[in-house]
C-alpha cells in the first residue's frame, strides 16, 4: 500500500502539490459557502468533456490511422520526420499537447525502429515534443492553459487565433527550418497496417459531441447543455471511457483554484503578487512555468493579474525549457526512457539545447510583440 502511494505521488506529483497547497491555505482562510465561487466550473466541465471525447477517438484507432496514412508517403527520413512532427504540431490544435503525444510518440518510436533510423529517434521524439507544445497554443483547446486563460481574457474565437498567430507561425517556422537542415536517408518502411477499423457510428457521435463543446467554446452553448449531453450519450454508449479521463487533472485545477481564491482573500499577501507580477506577466510567467509547470502558473498568476493575453502568451512560451515546464513534455520522456538501450543522458541534453533555443527565440518575440 505504501510502495503504491509512492508510486502515484510521484507520477502526479502537480496533482499532490495543488492538493498540499490548498489544503495549507484552509489553515489561513476558514471554510465557508465562498469556497463554492473560486472553481471555474464552465473550465472543470469542458476539459471533462473533452478528455472523454478525444478518448473515445482515440480508442478506435482514428489518430493511429491517420498517422499511418501519412508516413507511407514518406521516402526518406527527412520527410518521415517533417511529417511525425507536422502529425503533432497540427492535431495538438484539438486533441491536446499530451494526447497528441501520447498517440504519437510511440507510433514514431516503432517507425522509426523498423525504418532503421535508430539513431534519429531522439531528436524526432524532442521535435515532437516542442511541436505538440507549440502548436497547442493557438486553439483554446489545445492545452488546459489555454482552456483556462480563454475564458478569462473574454476574447471571441477569432480574436484568440489571430492572437496566437504570429507565434504560432514563428514556431511552425522555426520546426521547418530544424527538420530541412537535416540530411535526407533512404528508408525502408515495414510499419503494419491497423488490422482495427473504426466504428464509424461511434466516431461520427465523438464528432458531434465534439462540436457541442466547441459551441459552448465560442459562447454559443451554454456549458451545462454541453456537460449533460456529454454525459448522457457517454453513459449510453461508452461508459468504459470513464476510467480514461484524467481525474487528477481535474483535481489539479479544483486543488489551485482553492488555493488563489484563498491567497486573493489575504490582503497582503494579494498586494504583494499584484505589485511583483505588474508590467512583468509575460516574463514572470514563462519563467515561473519552468519550476512549477505551465498549467498551474497560469492559475496561481491569474488571480493577481489582469493582463490575461500576456500570461497566455508567458505561459506557452514558458512550456519550452525545462522539462517539467510543460506535463506533456514527460510523456514524451518517459516512452523514450522505456526502450531497450536509451540514452538518458543524450536524451535530456538533445531536449534542453533545443528548448533553450526556441525558449529564448520565442520569448524575445513575445516581449517585442506584446
Amino acid at each position: 500500500m505504501k510502495d503504491k502511494l509512492i508510486a502515484f505521488c510521484k507520477k502526479e506529483v502537480v496533482f499532490v502539490i495543488a492538493v498540499a497547497v490548498a489544503i495549507l491555505s484552509v489553515f489561513f482562510v476558514k471554510p465557508s459557502r465562498a469556497y463554492l465561487a473560486y472553481p471555474d466550473y464552465r473550465v472543470l466541465a469542458l476539459l471533462f468533456c473533452l478528455m472523454i471525447i478525444v478518448a473515445g477517438i482515440k480508442e478506435q484507432g482514428v489518430f493511429t490511422l491517420l498517422g499511418q496514412k501519412l508516413t507511407a508517403k514518406a521516402k526518406n527520413s527527412r520527410q518521415l520526420t517533417l511529417l511525425l512532427v507536422l502529425l503533432c504540431f497540427f492535431t495538438s490544435m484539438l486533441i491536446t499537447n499530451d494526447v497528441a503525444l501520447i498517440t504519437f510518440v510511440p507510433f514514431a518510436l516503432e517507425l522509426l525502429c523498423l525504418s532503421g533510423l535508430q539513431d534519429k529517434i531522439i531528436k524526432v521524439v524532442v521535435l515532437q515534443t516542442i511541436a505538440a507544445n507549440l502548436g497547442s497554443m493557438f486553439t483554446p483547446i489545445g492545452n488546459p492553459q489555454n482552456l483556462y486563460l480563454y475564458g478569462l481574457t473574454g476574447m471571441g474565437l477569432m480574436e484568440f487565433l489571430l492572437y496566437m498567430l504570429p507565434l504560432t507561425a514563428l514556431s511552425l517556422l522555426l520546426l521547418l527550418l530544424v527538420i530541412f537542415t537535416e540530411k535526407p536517408q533512404p528508408i525502408v518502411t515495414n510499419l503494419q497496417e491497423e488490422e482495427k477499423q473504426p466504428d464509424k457510428k461511434k466516431v461520427w457521435i465523438y464528432i458531434g459531441l465534439f462540436l457541442c463543446c466547441l459551441l459552448t467554446v465560442v459562447h454559443i452553448l451554454p456549458w451545462q447543455a454541453s456537460f449533460g449531453i456529454v454525459l448522457a450519450v457517454m453513459l449510453v454508449m461508452s461508459r468504459e471511457l470513464f476510467p480514461k479521463v484524467d481525474y487528477c487533472l481535474l483535481g489539479t485545477f479544483l486543488g489551485f483554484f482553492i488555493f488563489v481564491g484563498n491567497m486573493q482573500n489575504i490582503p497582503a499577501v494579494s498586494k504583494w503578487l499584484q505589485s511583483l507580477l505588474a508590467g512583468k506577466e509575460l516574463l514572470l510567467s514563462a519563467l515561473v512555468s519552468q519550476i512549477i509547470s505551465n498549467v498551474p502558473a497560469a492559475m496561481l498568476l491569474s488571480g493577481f493579474t489582469g493582463e490575461y493575453r500576456e500570461l497566455l502568451y508567458g505561459v506557452n512560451i514558458g512550456g519550452l525549457g525545462t522539462l517539467i515546464a510543460s506535463l506533456a513534455s514527460i510523456i514524451s520522456y518517459k516512452f523514450y526512457a522505456e526502450m531497450k538501450d536509451a540514452r538518458k543522458g543524450k536524451y535530456m541534453v538533445v531536449f534542453t539545447a533545443y528548448n533553450i533555443v526556441f525558449f529564448i527565440i520565442l520569448l524575445l518575440t513575445g516581449l517585442i510583440t506584446v
